[in-house]
């Protein structure tokens, strides 16, 4: 799994707790941490090709950050049919429509994850292949 934040979200302590959501499932996790650039997210799903790509927001500025990502990720064929998730604080004033789901996901985010999903996340990562032997 690859999680990350986006570029301009220094916040960690979100990434600790979805490393260990991750970790406890059974999956080894690349943690990227605070502010990685784009260039540095794609260059290390290509690397690494993650069976899971998870950004997550907590400044607010997730949903433009987030738009901006999944554009250069998609942008690169072998990372096609990579899954991609977002989730956390994307838009500073807390609201969540369906435009900015039906924006995200036609970008090509294969799931968007709004605060309190976690028991979904937690499946949909269960489901995903590549998780370490124990």
């Amino acid at each position: 799994m690859l999680l990350t934040d986006t570029s301009s979200d220094a916040h960690t302590w979100n990434l600790v707790y979805l490393q260990l959501v991750l970790e406890e499932i059974g999956h080894t996790v690349a943690n990227l941490g605070p502010c990685p650039p784009d260039d540095l997210v794609v260059r290390s799903c290509l690397e690494l090709q993650p069976g899971l790509v998870v950004v997550s927001s907590v400044n607010g500025h997730g949903f433009n950050d987030g738009l901006r990502l999944i554009r250069a990720l998609r942008s690169r064929p072998e990372l096609a049919a990579t899954t991609v998730v977002i989730g956390g604080k994307l838009v500073t004033d807390g609201l969540r429509n369906v435009g900015m789901i039906r924006r995200l996901t036609a970008a090509g985010y294969d799931r968007v994850f709004d605060d309190g999903e976690l028991p979904a996340f937690r499946a949909l990562a269960a489901r995903t292949p590549y998780r370490a032997v124990s």
